[in-house]
């Protein structure tokens, strides 16, 4: 007879896993001793659970199935925890394996003791422990039913020498996920189209949700005259090959953007609960489509809340709707796009020596060092920025064109996401390129994945953004009004850590010869890391800046001149008076 861990990786198997990441454990013996034996299911050792739980997420959003993460007892599955509240929050179904200190040591303060699913609850769509051989495989097929329907993390907590117990039952169930079309009420679609077709200005604010749905999304912009704007989680399914896009808004957006919300008599939501209420423009009316009726209005108070899946509920729409006849918002904004844009790639260039002078070497910018990698990426790239500064610039200046990705910790907003996303990404699509943009602070908080990029032989290109500061964090200090602190990193050279590790370094210090190390990198069969020296005090600036925020700065300034810093304030000006003038 086989054991519950065995029939626990029959079933994964059945249902296509072909891979597990994690770090091993005594208590996970049971699991990872079947898969051994069974041989079918490869073992993806990672350096730290963390970047487990992020690998998986970053699997399970490539392919759309499931994927599969285990963690040991105690310490070993609580390391999972930001990764997996990370694939909860971006929808992503995963099912992660919690092992358990022995069953009979439960409650009495064990070595290691913790309660899995406890911890887990606020992370998961479903945690439960199996207690017992006669609750399996039914606990299994349940959790995995949960993480597929529900599109989050399921956890199935473990004791270790239950794993091991004979199971009781040896059925192996393939779970399909179940679809269904999902469509407002026919009265809700008819005041939908009442309310669309007397607006005289609408714009399409465009969500991850509408994944899938490109086609119907242009063909109701079309139809609407409306300018399309989109998130950050939407770039990827709804940007290229556009003609109505006109960017995205928010804090990592531009004006375009922004401008196109705020001259909307209706905003059509399609998809998306984008939780920055400062930018949705007052006085206009509110539409929102959503497969999740609690979302609804979350944001802003609505005219008009629909349940639907995006693409089902704009098939149903457009024949309750005529044509637009006056198309002036939608080629202002779409003209507007286009001035924003040319001013944003004028500042990606390489530095010049400005108005009140320049150093010896000046540091890269990065929108510089963003444009060039958008340049030599391919046109079915997988990028991955860290959090923090490297997210406004892959916001700004990768395009999402051809069958490109964009995925991060784009919700969840944790640090550090990038490399270990990054070996899920391409051990899940081993024939495409895979492309981090990795901060300095966020490489070296998981820098040990360095080691499990060579280890698995994976040809990640890793591009790390060095300003030797924990960038983002200072603008944040900059905006309240306080001068920096407790943000300068004292970096090594990137590009040797990872020759030590056996993967190929480039460091680049100068503009001129950033492009041909890119080039090479990309080009190089095997794993590659360019350590790139870039513009410390370079600002990210919003669409839109509020009168709160100019108080801030000019407190800044005032502050930094105060505490003995003015030469702080002078980089500043000399670096930033391209993006005013």
């Amino acid at each position: 007879m086989s054991t519950i861990a065995d029939n626990v990786i029959a079933t994964l198997k059945a249902n296509g896993v072909t891979r597990a990441y994690g770090v091993p454990g005594d208590s996970l013996n049971g699991f990872t001793e079947a898969m051994r034996r069974d041989g079918s299911i490869a073992w993806r050792l990672v350096r730290h659970e963390e970047s487990a739980a992020f690998a998986a997420a970053a699997d399970a959003e490539l392919t759309g199935d499931l994927a599969v993460v285990l963690g040991s007892c105690g310490p070993g599955n609580l390391h999972l925890i930001n990764g997996l509240f990370d694939a909860q929050r971006s929808r992503v179904p995963v099912l992660a394996i919690a092992a358990q200190i022995p069953s009979s040591e439960i409650g009495s303060g064990y070595f290691q003791e913790t309660h899995p699913q406890e911890l887990f609850r606020e992370c998961s769509v479903w945690a439960e422990m199996v207690t017992d051989a006669s609750q399996m495989p039914r606990m299994l097929e349940t959790a995995m039913r949960a993480a597929i329907q529900e599109r989050g993390v399921a956890v199935l907590v473990v004791p270790g020498d239950v794993a091991q117990t004979e199971a009781a039952d040896e059925r192996v169930t393939v779970v399909e996920r179940a679809r269904a079309r999902i469509v407002p009420a026919p009265d809700q679609l008819e005041r939908a189209a009442q309310l669309l077709g007397a607006s005289k200005r609408t714009t399409l604010l465009v969500g991850a949700g509408a994944a899938g749905a490109k086609d119907d999304v242009l063909a109701l912009a079309d139809l609407l005259a409306a300018p399309v704007v989109h998130t950050l989680r939407s770039k990827q399914d709804i940007e290229g090959d556009n003609p109505f896009d006109v960017g995205l808004t928010g804090l990592l957006g531009f004006a375009s953007g922004y401008r196109a919300m705020e001259e909307a008599e209706t905003v059509l939501m399609l998809g998306t609960d984008f939780p920055y209420r400062q930018f949705y423009p007052e006085g206009a009316r509110f539409i929102q489509v959503d497969t999740r009726g609690e979302h609804l209005g979350r944001r802003v108070p609505l005219d008009l809340g629909l349940v639907g899946d995006v693409g089902d509920t704009i098939r149903a729409l457009l024949p309750l709707l005529q044509s637009a006849r006056d198309r002036k918002h939608l080629e202002d904004s779409v003209k507007h796009y286009r001035k924003t844009r040319d001013k944003l790639d004028e500042l990606a260039e390489p530095p010049k020596k400005g108005l009140l002078g320049g150093r010896k070497h000046e540091a890269i910018h990065p929108q510089y060092l963003a444009r060039l990698v958008d340049e030599i990426a391919a046109d079915d790239a997988v990028f991955i920025p860290d959090v923090g500064s490297p997210v406004v610039y892959a916001a700004r200046y990768l395009e999402c064109r051809g069958d490109r990705r964009l995925i991060g910790s784009f919700i969840h907003g944790s640090m550090a996401n990038a490399v270990p996303q990054a070996v899920g990404a391409q051990l899940a699509q081993p024939e495409r390129q895979v492309v981090t943009l990795s901060g300095d602070g966020g490489l070296a908080m998981l820098m040990g994945e360095l080691l499990t990029v060579r280890q698995h032989d994976l040809p990640i290109k890793i591009v790390v953004l060095n300003n030797s500061s924990l960038n983002f964090v200072e603008l944040e200090m900059k905006a309240a009004g306080l001068p920096g602190f407790g943000t300068d990193l004292h970096n090594p050279d990137f590009s040797q850590v990872a020759e030590a590790c056996g993967i190929t370094g480039w460091r680049v210090t100068e503009a001129a010869d950033l492009e041909t190390s890119l080039r090479e990198a990309f080009a190089h069969d095997g794993p590659a890391l360019v350590d790139v020296v870039t513009e410390r005090q370079e600002l990210t600036i919003p669409p839109a800046i509020s009168a709160e925020q100019v108080k801030g700065f000019t407190l800044y300034a005032l502050r930094t001149v105060m505490s003995g810093r003015g030469d702080e304030l002078l980089d500043l000006s000399r670096v930033n008076l391209r993006q005013i003038l």
